[in-house]
């Protein structure tokens, strides 16, 4: 099946595809990535108003929902845009109250879920919390760099449960100590708290909120690795039609014309499970939660494939800093792990479907 989107969706995704085609070419791209800057990015978005879409207007957004979000992140992807902030932003949303999220989309003020970024979300609590502050740390937690404040979930013990609280990034006792990644158009940071003081967020069920928060990382992870997949599938047409051996195009021989087209199948897939993930989990579907971890599963497992596929047509110069390519083959390999990776997200697969069929 192929997901159609609306007129309006196709415009969107279509007239963002334009802008970014101008405020983040390659060469602006290359700027702000050597110089670590990915706040100059998320500034432009938020002032062209691009970052609102797929957000509650009552929480400050521009409307929509993660159907939309899926859209943004594809074309994301399609650029290698420095989207670091955006995604913690979005992801964060689920948990945030009104107050926190219409400070993130107003003022720039961005609240991180205080999560490991190479791992499938966990409903536990790895920080402990007493007297009303909370100590430990959380390795790679995505855009921590930036980030104004944390949310974090924590607990007195695992008999006692646990509950959110936001600790605000200048809080005495927290440190946050930058990581270095291979793509470098997202970052992650490893937060420490150190008897931080914290305040409790009014969330009324945590583990529900905390895997909304977990499936909506999911759908919009695969439709970045999505949008990285297609334009590699378009970069490498391209050169293999223009890379000549033994007198003729490389894309005359059968081997290069058999790759082009398991990359297109892989792409044409990819599509439609992360567009029916990002609806289903939008309208609550009963199966939401199983779309939402299929897509993270197997489409960010192919694009990874799609993206070794890619480098191999294109030879070495694929991998070099001056061609483009390399963006997106570093950005469809963070994204295979990228809040969990395909083994753990099959899983959740598993531990979702009944192991008994139900009585018809």
């Amino acid at each position: 099946m192929h997901w159609e989107l609306s007129d309006e969706q196709n415009l969107y995704a279509d007239s963002l595809r334009d802008w970014l085609g101008t405020r983040s070419d390659s060469e602006q791209l290359r700027s702000w990535l050597e110089a670590g800057d990915e706040r100059s990015f998320d500034d432009a978005l938020a002032e062209e108003g691009w970052a609102g879409v797929g957000f509650d207007e009552a929480r400050g957004g521009q409307g929509g929902g993660l159907l939309e979000l899926a859209l943004t992140a594809r074309e994301l992807g399609r650029a290698a845009a420095p989207s670091a902030r955006w995604l913690a932003r979005a992801v964060a949303d689920t948990v945030l109250d009104g107050d926190l999220a219409r400070a993130a989309l107003e003022d720039g003020e961005l609240s991180v879920a205080t999560v490991r970024a190479d791992r499938l979300p966990p409903t536990g609590a790895p920080v402990q919390v007493r007297d009303g502050a909370v100590s430990g740390e959380v390795p790679g937690v995505l855009a921590a760099g930036s980030a104004t404040r944390f949310v974090v979930a924590a607990g007195h013990s695992a008999a006692e449960g646990h509950g959110l609280f936001v600790v605000d990034r200048e809080a005495p006792g927290v440190q946050v100590r930058p990581r270095e990644l291979l793509d470098r158009s997202r970052s992650a940071a490893d937060v420490i708290f150190d008897n931080a003081p914290a305040r409790p967020l009014d969330v009324s069920d945590t583990d529900s909120g905390w895997q909304r928060l977990a499936d909506r990382a999911a759908v919009l992870v695969a439709a970045d690795a999505l949008g990285a997949a297609e334009r590699m599938l378009e970069m490498t047409v391209e050169y293999s039609k223009q890379r000549k051996q033994f007198n003729k195009p490389i894309a005359a021989f059968q081997a290069v014309k058999h790759a082009a087209a398991q990359m297109l199948v892989t792409v044409e897939s990819s599509y439609s499970i992360t567009l029916l993930a990002a609806a289903s989990s939008e309208e609550g579907t009963a199966d939401a939660a199983l779309h939402a971890a299929a897509a993270k599963a197997q489409v960010a497992r192919h694009c990874a494939e799609l993206a070794d596929t890619a480098l191999t047509v294109h030879g070495a110069i694929g991998y070099t800093w001056e061609y483009d390519l390399q963006f997106f083959y570093k950005r469809a390999k963070l994204d295979r792990v990228l809040f969990g990776s395909p083994e753990a997200w099959n899983e959740r697969i598993a531990s979702l479907l009944p192991l008994i069929p139900a009585a018809s």
